[in-house]
């Protein structure tokens, strides 16, 4: 596992790399097919780069090294600094969650059932569109696979102790 010191090196290092392409996240995105926000987690170490992605993120950023290519198909430690939650767009994202978060989940409840949605089979990305009044609007997409809680039937229980 790549300790915190390793992560934020190779993130670094990533990040120039995207600099020096002057490409966006969103054309990073069209290019491999990825969402935007994904390309980012990718470049931020919060991702793994699955083999099949490797030769369209190598077009995409041509000056990327093999080293790193191996280094981003490693299991990531996705973590977080807790300090981030001082930077203004990460304290207001998360405020929204929390304002919002007892609906969503009352109405995620009532369509579906008792259960979650995965941040793991889940999907993000940022778009940029025009309000009504003509004033630009940030939109965040979370898609994530819903999960039911399920009833814990002890003959359903797989376990090393229990009688066959």
């Amino acid at each position: 596992m790549e300790g915190s010191q390793s992560k934020a090196n190779i993130s670094s290092r990533l990040q120039i790399i995207k600099q020096k392409s002057g490409k966006s996240y969103n054309q990073i995105a069209e290019e491999t097919g990825l969402t935007n926000v994904y390309v980012a987690q990718l470049l931020k170490r919060q991702a793994q780069l699955k083999p099949e992605t490797v030769p369209k993120l190598r077009a995409a950023l041509p000056d990327l090294p093999e080293e790193l290519l191996h280094e981003m198909m490693k299991p990531p430690l996705r973590s977080y600094d807790p300090n981030l939650i001082q930077e203004p767009t990460v304290y207001r994202l998360n405020e929204a969650v929390m304002h919002f978060g007892e609906s969503i989940k009352e109405i995620i409840n009532e369509e579906f059932g008792d259960g979650i949605m995965s941040a793991i089979d889940f999907y993000c990305s940022v778009d940029k569109v025009k309000g009504l009044d003509g004033k630009e609007r940030v939109v965040v997409t979370f898609d994530g696979k819903y999960l039911p809680y399920t009833e814990q039937k002890s003959e359903h229980m797989v376990s090393r102790f229990k009688q066959q």
